[in-house]
């Protein structure tokens, strides 16, 4: 298999230059790429908490009822594609403060691929065990930021010095939009919907 999302992860190098090949010639092409990698941590979310369960405090595991679950999970993807959305169009804000003129598609194009690794560590979800989903998205968010250093460069042909303060720029304004959009999103759900939490179990 010698597709950009495998290469991401084994010649990241090489698969920029691909990713930027096929942006220039399919300027929407990474849009099924992110609708449907964004499934990944939606559904295996429904799928561990309504199967498993999640421990949230203490050795007390809960979990939700089909319709709590389905409104996480339609929210957590909603949220997923909205931010990456709203980050594309960040970039591309602040592309106009450096030597390059991106198009609004490929900035979109650009996040989605940054954020392949939490697309893919969105597979813990499954798995009700706090600790090794806080070391999958510990290590997604470092995989994330070497994309984004390593990637932006190439992608919007920048000179070293600007890729790297760009990229900088990049990383600030994404935590912050990742911090508010979940925290938003979590507050709506546990206010605004009021999920059921339905067989308590002991993880013991």
């Amino acid at each position: 298999m010698n597709s950009p999302l495998l290469k991401l992860f084994t010649q990241p190098g090489a698969a920029w230059l691909d990713i930027r090949r096929a942006e220039e010639a399919h300027p929407q092409q990474y849009l099924p790429r992110l609708l449907a990698l964004a499934l990944i941590p939606a559904v295996c979310l429904f799928i561990g908490t309504t199967t498993f369960g999640w421990s949230l405090a203490a050795e007390d595991r809960v979990r939700l009822s089909l319709v709590s679950a389905a409104q996480l999970a339609g929210l957590l993807y909603a949220t997923t594609v909205v931010g990456v959305m709203l980050m594309g169009v960040m970039i591309r804000w602040m592309s106009r403060g450096f030597d390059a003129q991106p198009t609004l598609n490929q900035c979109i194009g650009f996040a989605a691929y940054c954020a392949t690794p939490w697309f893919v560590a969105g597979v813990v979800g499954l798995v009700p065990m706090r600790w090794l989903a806080v070391l999958a998205l510990l290590a997604a968010s470092a995989y994330a930021t070497v994309l984004l250093y390593g990637g932006l460069q190439t992608f919007l042909r920048l000179r070293k010095e600007q890729a790297l303060l760009f990229a900088t720029c990049v990383w600030g304004v994404g935590l912050l939009l990742l911090v508010t959009i979940l925290v938003s999103m979590i507050l709506f759900w546990f206010n605004g919907l009021m999920p059921e939490y339905v067989r308590p179990a002991s993880l013991g």
